[in-house]
């Protein structure tokens, strides 16, 4: 039975590991309720992965131009470069990825991917269409995913491909609730054509102008999301896999909530207590769901 445990990492971990953890906590309150679900020896990995990928995700909030945000993102390139040679970087998230990197034998490559991807944060341009968006959906999220999958120990193809689905819902589902977020920073993750096709712009989605028209396009990624997540379903999944997946249990719930608040990110009803995500998340891993 997969059940949470007290401890954020094991007994006697690093202060690093200790610092990854509370990192998640503060900034990635839902990934890491997920990471309570990890076996506790696998935990420290799983939370230094959530924690590099929140370092990449904050990466256009923290910089005041692209330039910069690309400097920081080739620092993280090379940083990743280290853990593989051997050679980490004395920073808390990149001494337990290079343990992570050697203990789990993680593939370079979804880091690489990764990084790569959050370069378009930097900058202000939406994807042209759906297809796009679900590109990069899958570059920021799928990619954590199967890394989260590997320090799990999960390598068979259904569980990969429910693990991908998953991870594409919930990124673009963020994107749905994130809208105005996003905005403030001029950043515009909704699908251009749909946009154009709604006679909005995304000088509209930064300032609030048109909501209805805005929330048909927030509508249209939401049903996409749903979609993946029926997909995902849709596979027989290994045990050892399921934390890697409770995402979807989440998903759920703000999917639900913007139906019920007619796909206004603005709405207080998208606020969800702790407590029920929490509970949401237990009653889905005893039964073995997701």
């Amino acid at each position: 039975m997969v059940e949470p445990r007290p401890d954020l990492v094991r007994s006697g971990e690093s202060s690093d590991a200790e610092f990854c953890a509370e990192a998640v906590r503060k900034h990635d309150y839902d990934r890491w309720l997920t990471a309570l679900f990890v076996p506790v020896e696998r935990r420290a990995a799983v939370l230094a992965l959530f924690a590099f990928n929140l370092e990449l995700a904050r990466t256009r909030e923290q910089v005041s131009e692209p330039m910069l945000g690309e400097i920081r993102l080739q620092w993280w390139r090379e940083t990743i470069e280290g853990a593989y040679a051997g050679k980490p970087r004395q920073h808390p998230i990149a001494k337990e990825l290079a343990v992570a990197v050697v203990r789990h034998r993680l593939s370079r490559a979804h880091f690489d991917r990764l990084i790569d991807a959050r370069a378009q944060d930097l900058y202000e341009t939406p994807p042209k269409d759906l297809a796009a968006l679900e590109i990069y959906a899958e570059a920021t999220s799928a990619e954590l995913a199967s890394l989260a999958l590997e320090v799990l120990g999960v390598d068979d193809a259904p569980s990969i491909a429910a693990a991908h689905a998953a991870a594409v819902a919930w990124a673009l589902v963020g994107i749905a609730r994130a809208v105005p977020f996003h905005a403030a920073f001029r950043r515009v993750h909704l699908p251009q054509d749909a946009l154009t096709a709604e006679g909005a712009s995304t000088e509209d989605v930064i300032y609030g102008r048109k909501p209805e028209a805005i929330r048909r396009v927030i509508a249209l990624v939401a049903n996409q999301a749903a979609r993946h997540l029926e997909a995902a379903r849709g596979h027989r999944v290994a045990r050892a896999a399921l934390p890697a997946l409770l995402p979807a249990a989440l998903a759920d719930i703000y999917l639900a909530q913007l139906r019920r608040a007619g796909f206004d990110p603005r709405h207080p009803r998208l606020q969800v207590s702790a407590s029920r995500k929490h509970f949401r998340l237990l009653g889905k891993a005893l039964l073995h769901l997701f």
